[in-house]
C-alpha cells in the first residue's frame, strides 16, 4: 500500500457514502473482511454484512460532505482521520473520527473505526487530519 493508492481507496469510500451506495462500499473490502464500526459492538464479517450495515447507516443521510485527512501508511496498514457534515432526517449533524485499516491486494481486510457525532453542523478545524 502506498499513499496514492490509500487516497484512491478513501476517495471511493467517500463516493460510496455520498451516493448512499452500499454495494460500492462493500466492494472495497475483501470477501472475508472484518469491519468494526464501533469499538463496543460486534464486528461485521464479510461483504454481505458490510452491505447491510451501509444500507442501514446511510439510508436517511443526504448532502454528505466528507473530508479525509492525509493517510498514514505503514506497509499494509493505513490510519486516517475523517470529518463529515450530513443532513439526517432534516437535521444537520457533524460526524468526525478515525479509521485504522489493513489491506490485502488493494482491498481492505480489516477496519476499525472511532467516531463522535454532534447534532449540528460544525466547520472542520484547521489542521484536522494532517
Amino acid at each position: 500500500m502506498d499513499v496514492a493508492i490509500a487516497h484512491q481507496w478513501l476517495d471511493r469510500l467517500g463516493a460510496a457514502w455520498r451516493d448512499r451506495d452500499p454495494e460500492a462500499a462493500a466492494g472495497l473490502f475483501t470477501s472475508q473482511a472484518i469491519y468494526r464500526s464501533h469499538p463496543f459492538q460486534s464486528p461485521l464479517r464479510g461483504r454481505a454484512e458490510i452491505t447491510e450495515y451501509w444500507a442501514s447507516a446511510t439510508s436517511s443521510q443526504t448532502g454528505v460532505e466528507i473530508t479525509f485527512g492525509d493517510p498514514l501508511v505503514d506497509g499494509d496498514r493505513v490510519a486516517v482521520e475523517w470529518w463529515s457534515v450530513i443532513d439526517e432526517g432534516g437535521r444537520a449533524k457533524t460526524d468526525a473520527g478515525g479509521l485504522f485499516l489493513t489491506f490485502v491486494d488493494g482491498r481492505c481486510s480489516t477496519l476499525r473505526e472511532y467516531w463522535n457525532l454532534m447534532d449540528e453542523a460544525r466547520v472542520i478545524p484547521e489542521g484536522w487530519g494532517r
